[in-house]
């Protein structure tokens, strides 16, 4: 099953990378963007078709390795 994990930092926690691109976006003139925050999006395929057993194995996988917790939340989808 194709599965996506998106990371993104917790409220709260200073986005360097989106403070850096939302400055750039007001110096080419999109003034009105704010509170820009970068995240990731990790792509693969778990072998089987038990769409539960899937996604409990993402969240497994995101919580050991793909994010880390104390500072970034995440969400699982399976499409």
């Amino acid at each position: 099953m194709k599965t996506k994990v998106h990371v993104y930092l917790k409220p709260g926690v200073l986005d360097v990378q989106g403070k850096a691109i939302e400055g750039a976006l007001h110096d080419l003139g999109w003034g009105d963007v704010a509170n820009v925050r970068v995240g990731k999006t990790i792509e693969f395929e778990v072998a089987g078709a038990d769409r539960v057993k899937a996604e409990a194995e993402a969240k497994a996988m995101a919580d050991k390795l793909l994010a880390n917790t104390v500072i970034e939340s995440y969400r699982v989808e399976i499409v």
